[in-house]
């Protein structure tokens, strides 16, 4: 705490010097989560001290460890499961009956929710829907792989798929007719943030995107960890965050343990060092939302969605997949759907539409 403190007031010499004790002192590969957690906030406060000395400096993003990363998260924590499944129900139920249904998922990466979802809609009594899937994403290589896994995939399953891929982040998009939104379709718009880099640009300016483009649903989940403000608000909160996480992956895989290594060093090391290192409005230049669900009330233009019986069901079966299934805390709260670990959140999904929607 004292050398987020000198950070936060910019005494780096004394910071740096409190940096190379605790370097010493904490490992990532320690049996105890504490210290676990202590190494990777040493390591994302030097780069922060460093990046203060030489100017600000964006690491480049290895996209491809990143989404291998995240595909083993998704299989050893509840975390991003509860996330896909949870979204995809409030789609299911905003687009019951609809043919046409245009998707535009904000940061698609391997596309890895979708799959479920095209199996659902491919077997649904009313029949199979034409469905148009925009993928945005910062590599039009990896995007474009997507793409075609998802439509081999539908295509398998006799669901007709167009898919578009859009390199660019949604904020940054100057022309809404990129997105080539077709009268007569109904449109759902998902986005499951996270914090290893800003993947849709200027928040104000994705506010006004959405509300633009009139959506039936909005699938949000947030991580509830504070990513905006201050360098030592932002300390304070990422750092009870991520013990908590840590604790969790600890709590069920030894200290040893391959997957558990590969999500911690490629994953939650890289969104603590943005955060960090990277973050906050004086190196990026602006200032980000702190909740996005807040923002879309406080627009009007939206309105919040509750979460029905039958997310909540779901939520409850995939825990009941992962041990052990009594630290994991399931709660319902005005109308979203929150998954932690113990007594801390740690994802809120939650559904909105536009008033007027499409």
């Amino acid at each position: 705490m004292e050398c987020a403190v000198a950070i936060s007031v910019e005494n780096l010499g004394e910071a740096h010097r409190m940096l190379l004790e605790l370097t010493q002192l904490a490992s990532p590969f320690k049996t105890s989560c504490a210290e676990r957690v202590v190494a990777y906030f040493a390591k994302a406060m030097i780069s922060r001290v460093m990046n203060s000395w030489l100017g600000v400096c964006s690491p480049l993003i290895d996209h491809r460890t990143i989404h291998s990363a995240l595909q083993v998260f998704n299989n050893i924590s509840p975390f991003i499961k509860f996330s896909h499944f949870t979204s995809n129900q409030a789609i299911l139920e905003a687009v019951n009956r609809c043919n046409d249904i245009h998707i535009i998922d904000l940061d698609i990466m391997q596309g890895l929710q979708w799959p479920a979802f095209f199996h659902i809609l491919a077997t649904r009594m009313e029949g199979r829907p034409n469905v148009r899937m925009t993928g945005m994403g910062a590599s039009m290589e990896l995007l474009v792989e997507t793409g075609k896994n998802l439509s081999n995939f539908a295509r398998r399953l006799g669901l007709c798929l167009e898919f578009y891929p859009i390199a660019c982040k949604f904020g940054e998009v100057v022309d809404v007719s990129m997105l080539q939104i077709r009268p007569n379709e109904t449109l759902a718009v998902h986005w499951l943030q996270h914090s290893l880099y800003d993947s849709t640009g200027p928040d104000w300016k994705t506010l006004r995107l959405l509300e633009e483009l009139e959506p039936r649903i909005i699938t949000l989940v947030e991580q509830d960890v504070n990513i905006g403000g201050s360098f030592l608000d932002r300390f304070v909160g990422s750092l009870h965050y991520y013990s908590t996480l840590f604790d969790s992956l600890g709590s069920y895989l030894h200290s040893d343990d391959a997957n558990r290594n590969i999500v911690e060093h490629n994953l939650l090391s890289k969104e603590i060092n943005n955060i960090l290192a990277i973050g906050g409005p004086k190196r990026s230049g602006e200032e980000k939302f702190r909740l996005w669900r807040n923002e879309l009330v406080a627009s009007n233009s939206f309105e919040q969605v509750s979460t029905s019986s039958n997310s909540m069901a779901q939520a409850q079966l995939i825990l009941n997949m992962f041990s052990p299934t009594h630290g994991y805390s399931l709660s319902q709260v005005d109308g979203m759907l929150r998954l932690g670990w113990k007594d801390t959140s740690l994802y809120t999904a939650s559904s909105w539409t536009c008033r007027t929607s499409r």
